[in-house]
This record gives structure tokens, sequence and C-alpha cells, in this order.
């Protein structure tokens, strides 16, 4: 067993393959399985290769024996910080298939993200592109090996320098592999949290493929679809909820783009038969913003949107002009996942995050005392399940604060129940504004603003105010704004607008601030840190 890594108790490992979520199969045997079913159907397809099952396979192969001549296997971790190629998937099966674990690097992690990801996981390789976007990896691992000696190797897709190439481990002589513990930890994820350094999320084979097949049947995936990275792979919902790797896992066709701009990936959706992607909520209100001026037919895509709160007017508003099917996903790393269902109706799906996709999926919504809350009352969502880990890769001060005794993870996220079973996410924990006395939810507040014809995205916190407690301060990024100057809308403006759909004088906003776009945690998320800290340094 890993060091550092919290197994799940043995009774509960033995209900849940008794159950069959756990089905003895490493993700490598699962690939293999698709290959031979249809060797000569394209698996995977980027901006310059198109791959079948058979060449994804032989690539896998021949990347696994170059691991295995560089003395890298089973239990070793490797920071894998590929962007949306071809070679991201090969190199990760290849890892798979000997029992190397990759840590998932997002393509805008730089030295100090690196090194903490090293010095975390105790990696003894680093797999990165040449140059991407205009920046160069090879400098960043140069950087990342002077601070941490130890780091044994650096391989790089593409002109490699004086590192090791990625092609030519993928020339290497196929081999015999090693057998794999489906019960072994296949991978380490990043928590999505926007404070602080990212944690290391352990996934196991078993756990991560019923991740998969859970989410693919939810979302109606299977051999026939077609799935759209938009996003950096090496996110959760990118990668697996099912994701790039869930396509191929289950024989359909992996479509990665470089970039999410509608510009890009319009014309992919239809020349690829896109059927099943997933977006952030920014991402989706802005590809429905261009639909409006760029045409395209996404009458055959479903659209999973997730990773923050998508309200019920933003959700309808994407829906209507990009003339898709839309699922509304609630989705942590560390696993639980609800999703609406693709019979549910307009209410539920704009209304709410959906159901639990395992039967297993254990949920409490609990008061400060942790004590459960009656159904329709908000509380903190704690879970545990077959697909949620029991404790964060060599953590243990963290395991013990977001841990219960009993094996719950806390979430730090509100949420309440309705009386159908389906979730609601009201808010973090964290993101509770304390003004004039009274606790404003930001994203109850978000929700409103988001409603008023001129708001793509919005954003709300709450800074220090001695009289007010906080002060209510509204970023938002304005339809077709580019050059974040403020003046296309008005404080005044907005609190009208909000308090004419009936929100509470104290829930109104303080400030405004209109920006271009909005700073970025290195997961994707809104940074409100460094929303927080501009309005108080003064910022304009």
């Amino acid at each position: 067993m890993l060091d550092g890594f919290v197994p799940w108790p043995p009774d509960f490992a033995e209900r849940y393959r008794r159950a069959g979520y756990w089905k003895g199969l490493s993700l490598r045997q699962l690939l293999s399985e698709s290959a031979e079913r249809r060797p000569d159907k394209v698996a995977v397809v980027d901006g310059t290769r198109r791959v079948s099952y058979s060449e994804l396979v032989d690539e896998t192969d021949r990347i696994a024996a170059g691991l295995l001549d560089l003395g890298i296997g089973s239990g070793d971790r490797v920071i894998l910080h590929l962007p949306n190629v071809v070679e991201f998937l090969s190199t990760l099966c290849a890892m798979f298939s000997i029992g190397a674990i990759p840590v998932l690097a997002l393509p805008g992690h730089r030295r100090d993200e690196i090194s903490h990801l090293v010095r975390a996981s105790d990696a003894v390789a680093y797999v990165g592109p040449d140059r991407f976007q205009g920046f160069d990896y090879r400098t960043l691992a140069r950087e990342v090996r002077e601070d941490i000696p130890a780091l044994k190797h650096v391989v790089v897709a593409g002109e490699a320098e004086e590192f090791t190439a990625l092609s030519e481990l993928a020339r290497s002589d196929k081999r015999e592999l090693p057998p794999v513990d489906p019960s072994t930890v296949a991978l380490l994820l990043l928590s999505g949290g926007t404070t602080g350094v990212p944690k290391l999320i352990p996934r196991t084979h078993d756990d991560y493929a019923y991740n998969i097949r859970a989410c693919a049947e939810v979302a109606g995936f299977d051999e026939n679809g077609v799935y759209l990275a938009a996003n950096p792979v090496p996110h959760n919902a990118a990668l697996g909820c099912p994701g790039a790797l869930g396509a191929v896992l289950l024989g359909g066709k992996a479509v990665l783009a470089a970039n999410p701009s509608p510009d890009d990936v319009f014309p992919l959706i239809e020349r690829e038969g896109v059927t099943l992607t997933t977006l952030v909520p920014a991402l989706a209100l802005l590809w429905a913003e261009a639909a409006q001026l760029m045409p395209v037919d996404m009458s055959g895509v479903t659209i999973q949107v997730g990773s923050s709160k998508f309200g019920p007017t933003a959700a309808e508003r994407v829906s209507t002009n990009l003339g898709c099917r839309l699922m509304n996903v609630y989705g942590i790393g560390e696993g639980l996942i609800t999703h609406t269902r693709r019979d549910d109706p307009p209410e539920v799906v704009f209304g709410t995050e959906g159901r639990p996709i395992c039967p297993d999926d254990e949920i409490k919504i609990v008061d400060s005392e942790d004590n459960e809350v009656a159904v329709g009352e908000v509380g903190e969502l704690l879970t545990r399940g077959p697909y949620t880990i029991r404790g964060y890769f060599a953590a243990p001060e963290h395991n013990r604060r977001s841990f219960t005794t009993d094996g719950f993870y806390r979430s730090g996220d509100l949420a309440r129940m309705t009386e159908d079973g389906n979730v609601v996410i009201e808010g973090r924990l964290k993101d509770i504004i304390h003004h004039m006395g009274e606790k404003v939810s930001a994203e109850e507040v978000e929700g409103h603003v988001l409603t008023h014809p001129r708001v793509r995205d919005a954003a709300v916190v709450g800074i220090p105010d001695e009289e007010l407690d906080e002060r209510l301060c509204v970023f938002v990024i304005l339809k077709g704004h580019a050059d974040g100057e403020a003046g296309e809308l008005s404080l005044r403006e907005l609190r009208d607008h909000i308090r004419q759909r009936g929100l509470a004088a104290y829930k109104l906003p303080d400030e405004l601030v209109v920006l271009s776009d909005f700073p970025r945690t290195p997961v994707g998320k809104i940074d409100k840190k460094s929303l927080r800290e501009s309005r108080g340094r003064g910022a304009e």
C-alpha cells in the first residue's frame, strides 16, 4: 500500500465490490478492452493528430516501456504537465500500465506550483511540453530541478534540448508490462480550493473507473459518443466525468481542444460530431453570447455545466441561445458528483444540481455542530461513498480537519436537499458575507446580478468595513465588454434592478466594479481572494 494513502475500511471496500461498483480492472485494462473491440476506430483527435485505438495502445505501450527503461515503476509519482494533446492521454495510460502515479498539473502552473507538487508528491520525474502558448516549459523544468535536485528525470514533448524526448520513449521496444493492482492509487488529482496550495487527491483504478462509468450512464454517453475537452484535460471534469479519458475507456472518441474559445471549438463541434462537453459557467455564458453572432448547430450536444454555481437565469440563457441539452452538475475532485438527468424537467435542470450518481453516495446536510438539518434547510454538505476519498495524500493535518471520524468528507459547501432528493448548492461556508449585522450569501446576490440583461458574469465578495462589517462589492463582466472601462452599468441601476426582484435591502451591493475578465485560480475558479485584495489596495 502506498505510504500516505488512506484506504476505505475493509467492510466498505467489500460492500462496494459486492455491489459491482469496483470491478477489479485497472484503467489500462479498460483501454485494452476498447482497443480490442474497435482497433481501427479513431480514438483521439487534437489540433495536429488523429489516432486510432490501435495506434493509441501502441504509443501507450512504447512510452510505458521507455518509462521502465528510465527506472520509473510502480508507486513512483510523475508530474504530468501536458496540455490538450494526444500525448497527454498516451502518457497518462502508459503510467497506468506500469503502476506509476501521474500527478496532474495544469498548463497554467508555473515554478511555484510545480515545485510544490514535486515536494508534496515526492515525484521522481516531470513530463511537460517544450513550449505552449508562448511559454517555455523547459526553462520551468530547469528551475524546478535547481530547487529540487531529487527530481531525477525530465521528459519533454517536442524539442527536448538536454532532456529526454517523449518521442524517443514512444519508439521504445515494447515489453511485457507488470501487473497492476486495481485497488491501488492510479492518479493524484489536485484539490480545487480557492486559497492556499492544492492538496493531492488519490484516486484508485477501481474508484475512478466507477466514477467514469456512472457519469457516462447519467449523461447518456457510450461507444457512439464524442467528448470535447474544451477545458484543460487534467481537470477532473474534463478527464473522468466521463471526460476524455472516459471517452477512450468506453470506446468513444475524445476531441482535445487547445483553446476553449468559440472561434476554435464551434467548428470542432460540427466537424467531429461532438455529443458531450463540460463547461464552467463563465465559459458557457461566453459560448451563449458568441452563438448569437456565430451560429452553430448544437442540437445534438449535451453540455454538463459545473465547477461553480450555475443559477437558473444563466442556465436558461445558455440552453436557449445554444439550442443544446443542458445538465447541471456538482462535482468535487475528492469524489461526490450530483447530476441532473436527461429527462428532468426544466425547473430541476435550471434550479438544482441534481441527484447523486451512485445509490451508495451518502450525503448529510449539517449545522455547525454536525447535527443533520431538516429537508429544505441549508447546512454544510458532508459525503462518503465508493468514489469519495477517505483522506488526502500524505496530509494528516488536513485530513483531521476535512474528514469526520466516521469517514465523511467535509465539502465546505453550503447546500440544501429538496423534497424529491435533488441537491441545491447555496454557496461556500467561507463565502458568507457579514453585512449590516446580517449574513449574506455571495452566490445568492450573484444569481440576481446575472439577471441584468447587460451582465455576462458576476462575482460578489465582502470587503472589510468599519461601519458595515463587510461591504458588498460586485465585480461584473458585461456582454461584449472588452476594455474594462466602467460606466456602461451604474451601481444605482444595478441596485434598482435587484431591488425590483424583491431582494432584501441589506443584500444590495455597496460597490460595483466592471472588469474585462476575472482573475482565476490555477484550477480555473474565480479568484475571489485576488478580487478582495484588489479593492483593499484601492484598485479602480
